[in-house]
């Protein structure tokens, strides 16, 4: 009766010990949520005792979540902005601790039956404040162009607002929607269709050529072309912290930024960080 008592409390201590860890959790960047989700997939395959959740909902959403103190890690397509750090630091005493964790090649997106190969960034410009509206203005077939963008919370915009657009305002026709996949998917069922994000979406539509300007060469969203600095569209994504990471966040992190880590990033179809 004693060694049946004794076993018994042996495994209510072994489930305890096992759910007594609370999980890991990391919200953000629709970007980066099929890259983080491979991560944890994997780390927690190789760590059973590590629970590790993965939600989307843009950059922005993740940011607030980290201030909110809702999430442990935020993933970023865009740097913090100088408002959201001072806001951690009046909440947390530290601006917060960014983590650059993966490349990449900003793509933009046309259907496959469209003729147009490569654009300048001006180009891609104008058609997205609304100076150029027709395909034949560059080159394409005699018809309206239809835009589409990610939604305002997503670092995807704010990036491509700032960087592309250079801070001016999108042709208010343009159609934005909740995630690059769903960019990707109106982009492959419109042929007169144009759209943006991460390359590791690049999959049903073609990824057009980017030039720097008119006199400049055209270069895809290639890994070769980012690591060499040619492809002028390109940018760090992120994991954001309150503090300093320890305990099993700071070795899932580590291992993120390890070879083995990093290797999978490419897998997935973004660019390592070394």
């Amino acid at each position: 009766m004693v060694r049946k008592l004794i076993a018994f409390l042996m495994v209510i201590v072994l489930f305890v010990v096992s759910f007594s860890n609370s999980p890991i959790t990391i919200k953000g960047s629709d970007t980066m949520v099929i890259l983080v989700q491979r991560w944890a997939e994997i780390y927690m395959r190789n760590n059973p005792n590590v629970v590790i959740q993965v939600t989307g909902g843009g950059s922005g959403t993740g940011i607030s979540a980290l201030i909110n103190g809702t999430t442990d890690i935020c993933n970023s397509s865009r740097p913090m902005k100088k408002e959201e750090k001072l806001k951690l630091k009046e909440k947390y005493g530290t601006p917060g601790v960014e983590v650059k964790v993966a490349i990449d090649g900003l793509s933009i997106y046309v259907n496959q039956q469209n003729p147009i190969k490569e654009l300048t960034i001006q180009q891609v410009k104008d058609i997205y404040t609304g100076k150029i509206n027709n395909w034949k203005e560059i080159g394409g077939k005699d018809a309206k162009i239809i835009r589409y963008s990610r939604e305002n919370n997503s670092g995807t915009y704010v990036y491509f607002k700032e960087e592309v657009l250079q801070g001016e305002d999108f042709e208010p026709s343009t159609q934005n929607l909740p995630g690059t996949a769903a960019v990707i998917n109106a982009v492959s069922k419109d042929i007169n269709g144009i759209g943006y994000g991460g390359a590791a979406y690049g999959k049903g539509i073609k990824e057009l050529k980017i030039k720097k300007d008119a006199k400049s060469p055209a270069y895809a969203p290639t890994k070769e072309n980012i690591r060499k600095n040619l492809y002028p569209i390109s940018r760090y994504l992120y994991m954001y912290l309150r503090q300093r990471p320890t305990g099993e966040i700071k070795k899932f992190i580590d291992w993120i930024l390890s070879p083995e880590g990093q290797n999978i990033v490419e897998s997935v179809g973004y660019f390592p960080i070394r």
